[in-house]
């Protein structure tokens, strides 16, 4: 007699931002019976609205979403917390007989839960990471290439913080980060989905008018009470949306180059995780 090791079931749906995911989620799950996870870095925190373009109560149409508002953005949600509250949410979902459907756009969140990415558990080091912080991007993936030329092309087009992460790691460890984050039998049986875009030229169209949309629903107004709220932290000031509006309110930049900058950040965002889903086998798409 043979037994098959069944994984669970889980779906994924990826694409990068203005794409429709979301809708593609909500929708999916309205049809089987799901709950969505999200995979967003910036909709875990409480208040990053309009910015992080989270979805409303109405636009979730009753369909439970986990991980979104979990957190004040004070909190330096890491990628480990993710790893671990996402899977809890998964197996939560799993055991009342429903399906799990995880959705979003940070790639590395996917590729911890869902893929063979081994995340290194190493705890931070608040001075180190301050010292690093104050050095530019060029400068820490110049240093990266000296040490680990490996994980210097897979981190080029990475944001800063995940760059400094690695330096931390590798600085703690003393080892290179290629060597100490490795691979892991996936866990779940993953179907994998991304909404279909016509072109690299609709997307950017769409992420031009979702721009303005968000100056329509408060995007000014949402910053200038986060800012009241939370002070210049990090997590607000380093996330696109608010950081450009800030250009705005601080008398830096007019209104109309402060959203030109918006559009064009959100583009390269756009780019980046294009790249991050095509390294993915499962997903076939030409953009």
């Amino acid at each position: 007699m043979y037994y098959v090791n069944m994984k669970p079931k889980v779906i994924a749906i990826v694409g990068p931002t203005a794409s429709g995911k979301t809708k593609m989620a909500i929708d999916l799950a309205k049809q089987i019976d799901g709950e969505i996870v999200s995979a967003d870095s910036r909709l875990v925190y409480k208040g990053f609205d309009i910015a992080s373009a989270k979805p409303t109560m109405e636009e979730r149409d009753g369909v439970p979403h986990h991980l979104i508002d979990i957190v004040e953005p004070e909190f330096d949600y890491s990628v480990g917390n993710y790893a671990d509250d996402a899977r809890k949410a998964v197996y939560d979902i799993l055991n009342r007989g429903k399906t799990p459907i995880v959705a979003g756009g940070t790639g590395l969140y996917f590729r911890v839960l869902l893929e063979n990415y081994d995340l290194p558990r190493v705890e931070a080091n608040p001075e180190l990471r301050e010292e690093l912080n104050l050095l530019d991007k060029e400068t820490l993936l110049e240093e990266i290439k000296q040490l680990d030329p490996i994980s210097y092309e897979r981190l080029y087009e990475s944001n800063k913080r995940r760059i400094v992460r690695a330096l931390e790691v590798m600085k703690i460890l003393n080892k290179p980060f290629s060597e100490v984050s490795g691979q892991k039998e996936p866990e779940f049986d993953v179907e994998w989905k991304m909404p279909f875009i016509e072109s690299r030229e609709v997307l950017y169209d769409r992420i031009n008018k979702r721009v303005d949309i968000m100056v329509e629903q408060g995007l000014i107004e949402e910053t200038q009470n986060l800012l009241k709220k939370h002070g210049r932290i990090k997590n607000f000031v380093c996330t696109i949306g608010y950081k450009e509006i800030l250009t705005y309110l601080d008398g830096e930049a007019a209104l109309n180059e402060a959203l030109d900058k918006l559009k064009q950040h959100t583009r390269n965002y756009a780019k980046r995780q294009l790249t991050w889903f095509r390294a993915n086998p499962e997903l076939d798409f030409d953009l």
